[in-house]
């Protein structure tokens, strides 16, 4: 099975031996802390290393089993706790938040995209509209599904608009460092600065170092941290210790940067191989995203071309991705899908567009 599925690096990308090193020099190093219990907010090393990245106080920084934990903690402030209300996300949008949404009953908002992400007009007529949002949750960068890229001057609106309709802004940001080309913009986080207090920020190591160690980060405004620590503590005890030591050890002996200069040189080969493959094979029958970096390219297909019926027939054919219908909360996309590009090897990656691309045109015929 060619697999673009899912968004999970090729295993050439993991540094295994390095990791096993750091596991173990974590452990000599800080053994009684790393083996015991830690506090809600996470390994201490951690928190400080990411504070001086980020320039911010450590204190503000809450360690999560990866991004998405961070989503799951904001959800149960604002809903599992009572308080309700409704949750803005783009369209389309990663379908494991709108899976927690649903299952919990949550009103969800979708806000329109084009090439360059989301679009402020329609955040701003959706605010207007009601009842007031408890969030919006926006993968700006290199988005997931779609790999779009939230242009700056959209990202300053944004924050614009977060202060004047009091709106809480989770900016989910795991695949920033992930970048192939060009110049990477502003977070809103950090164009918020230093008037800080509606743009909350998570992001992981995932992407970056390992999506196994289970390792993110949620940033958050002050008066969420003490809540949310609450909630962390209370369903988690404290993250796990060991992961988080080993991202340390291995960011403090000076691994991170060019570990991430060679992941990003096998995921570029990867993206460019996908954007060669569709226009091949594709060519003006189709369009599909060009990210700059990132784990995924978003196909529409030809004009009456199911996605879900295409599907059937790929896996068939031994190739699989995720379907456009999956990606927003009321049924669209049935003519688009998400191809994850991290994880096949380029020439997998050529024969498994080739294939959907002639069952696509055995479908129109």
């Amino acid at each position: 099975m060619i697999s673009f599925a899912r968004g999970a690096p090729a295993p050439e990308c993991l540094a295994v031996e390095l990791l096993a090193d750091c596991a173990k020099g974590a452990i000599e190093r800080d053994g009684t802390s790393v083996l015991s219990y830690g506090t809600g907010l996470g390994y201490a090393p951690l928190r400080e290393w990411l504070g001086e990245r980020y320039s911010i106080d450590p204190g503000q920084i809450l360690l999560t089993n990866g991004s998405l934990q961070g989503f799951v903690y904001l959800a149960q402030q604002f809903f599992w706790s009572g308080v309700g209300g409704r949750v803005l996300v783009e369209a389309p949008s990663y379908d494991r938040p709108l899976l927690i949404l649903r299952n919990h009953g949550v009103e969800v908002s979708t806000v329109a995209m084009d090439d360059e992400g989301l679009d402020p007009e329609a955040l701003e007529r959706e605010l207007k509209r009601g009842p007031k949002p408890a969030f919006l949750y926006t993968i700006p960068t290199f988005q997931n599904p779609s790999g779009r890229t939230l242009s700056v001057e959209r990202r300053k609106r944004i924050v614009e608009l977060a202060h004047e309709y009091d709106l809480l802004v989770l900016e989910d940001d795991p695949y920033g460092f992930v970048r192939y080309e060009g110049t990477a913009p502003p977070t809103m986080f950090e164009i918020e600065g230093s008037i800080a207090g509606q743009i909350a920020h998570t992001s992981s190591f995932s992407k970056t170092i390992s999506p196994g160690l289970r390792v993110g980060y949620l940033i958050l405004p002050k008066p969420l941290l003490k809540p949310l620590e609450l909630i962390a503590s209370s369903t988690t005890i404290s993250p796990s210790n060991l992961p988080a030591a080993t991202v340390y050890e291995f960011a403090r002996r000076g691994h991170f940067e060019p570990n991430l200069e060679r992941m990003n040189n096998l995921l570029r080969t990867r993206r460019d191989a996908m954007l060669t493959a569709l226009e091949r094979h594709f060519g003006d029958s189709a369009s599909w995203s060009r990210p700059e970096g990132g784990y995924f390219n978003w196909l529409n297909l030809p004009e009456g071309i199911d996605a879900g019926e295409l599907l059937t027939r790929a896996t068939e054919a031994g190739v699989s991705y995720c379907k456009g219908t999956d990606f927003y909360p009321d049924g669209r996309g049935a003519g688009s899908l998400r191809l994850a590009y991290s994880f096949p090897s380029p020439e997998e990656i050529e024969r498994g567009i080739a294939i959907l691309a002639e069952l696509a045109r055995d479908m129109k015929s």
